[in-house]
């Protein structure tokens, strides 16, 4: 009998899973201005979402609304096509959409607006309608980012520790911010906290 170390297994696990996302997820593009520690100014290339508002409380409104997009880029559209992906390869009713990153998250009044960017060879055209009313498309226009990337949990704690520095480091650079905070994850569920890749991003002034 073959004794495997749990400790190797888990090692493998990660590592996998971290080749994996680096090589199969799609980014959305930008260029980086300036650079400091955790802390950068991005200039953003104009890119298509799919978004939708949800209700309830900073972890709850991240869950629920991944629910509901997840399900559109798996088919639930009007396209009802057949197309080959890849990694593993299958097909199924409805148009299946790559996974992208990040998966953004921002406040909107009472509710939060959450979405996933879209493939960069669609364009808003192209895309499958949404079967669910409650997911809309919408083009984003190019625009400059102050972010700082942390690791950690996906809380609400974490958040707000994150943005005090990222607030702090803005009037420290004399930048003039133009929009409400974001919150991006670029990593699955199932990756350690410890090398989850978050983001803050800041609309600023170009």
């Amino acid at each position: 009998m073959i004794h495997r170390n749990p400790l190797v297994i888990l090692i493998m696990i990660i590592l996998f899973s971290g080749a994996h996302s680096a090589m199969a997820i799609e980014e959305a593009p930008y260029e980086v201005v300036k650079t400091a520690d955790s802390f950068e100014v991005r200039d953003y290339a104009p890119y298509i979402i799919a978004e939708t508002y949800v209700k309830g409380s900073f972890d709850e409104a991240g869950s629920n609304a991944f629910r509901r997009l997840f399900r559109y880029i798996s088919g639930e559209n009007r396209a009802q096509e057949k197309i080959d992906m890849t990694a593993p390869v299958s097909q199924q009713s409805g148009e299946k959409i790559d996974m992208t990153a990040p998966v953004e998250q921002q406040k909107s009044g009472e509710q939060w607006v959450v979405s996933f960017m879209m493939p960069s060879s669609y364009d808003i055209e192209a895309l499958p309608v949404p079967d669910d009313p409650l997911v809309t498309l919408r083009q984003v226009p190019a625009r400059r980012m102050a972010t700082i990337r942390y690791s950690g949990f996906w809380s609400e704690k974490n958040y707000q520790k994150n943005k005090i520095k990222l607030d702090s480091w803005i009037q420290k650079e004399n930048l003039s911010v133009i929009g409400e905070p974001i919150w991006a994850r670029y990593n699955a569920p199932f990756v350690p906290w410890f090398m989850r890749r978050n983001e803050i991003l800041v609309p600023v002034l170009k």
